[in-house]
């Protein structure tokens, strides 16, 4: 089967996909459409960044555009700095003794920069990421605790009605917050 073909028949299958979770989430049509709009842009400056690269480290930072993870990213953050360790050493090669020493050594304190630089991005995506989780988390509980408070205040006001009036209020007031 030619990549033409499998690639029109990923294409498909990723829009009935993308419809059918559009579906289950509640998005709108337009909505998704606009996401997976932008999906695509960013996959295409994504994919840019990676052309100046060749062999290995290209092919880990496609995969890195492809995935779009924080995994992925400092795996082609890590091969961009050894391909540069790599290319750096070879330039080394044309000096001779204490120079070249010098050279090997520059190259490879570049590398162990570039490496550790990966590493704090990755940790502070990942901090990022936890840091999302708990404002989301914070926000729900703030959500319950506004939804509590406004029942209070409904079922008070329901308080100035007698008999069969507090009770319909009051059940009214229930059926509004989620509580039974």
């Amino acid at each position: 089967m030619s990549k033409l073909m499998i690639s029109l028949l990923a294409a498909t299958g990723m829009a009935f996909a993308g419809a059918v979770i559009a579906a289950d989430t509640g998005i709108s049509r337009d909505d998704y459409k606009a996401r997976v709009d932008q999906a695509a842009q960013q996959f295409k400056v994504d994919k840019d960044n990676c052309k100046s690269m060749s062999g290995n480290a290209k092919d880990v930072c496609m995969e890195a555009a492809y995935k779009n993870t924080d995994a992925a990213r400092y795996d082609a953050r890590v091969a961009h700095v050894e391909a540069e360790y790599a290319v750096a050493k070879e330039k080394c090669d044309d000096q001779t003794g204490n120079a070249k020493d010098v050279c090997v050594k520059e190259a490879k304190a570049a590398e162990v920069k570039g490496k550790a630089d990966a590493k704090v991005n990755k940790v502070s995506s990942e901090t990022q990421h936890q840091a999302s989780a708990k404002t989301a988390s914070a926000r729900a509980d703030a959500a319950e605790d506004k939804r509590d408070a406004e029942y209070k205040v409904a079922i008070e006001k329901c308080d100035s009605f007698a008999g069969a009036a507090k009770d319909r209020c009051v059940k009214d007031a229930k059926a509004r917050y989620g509580k039974t």
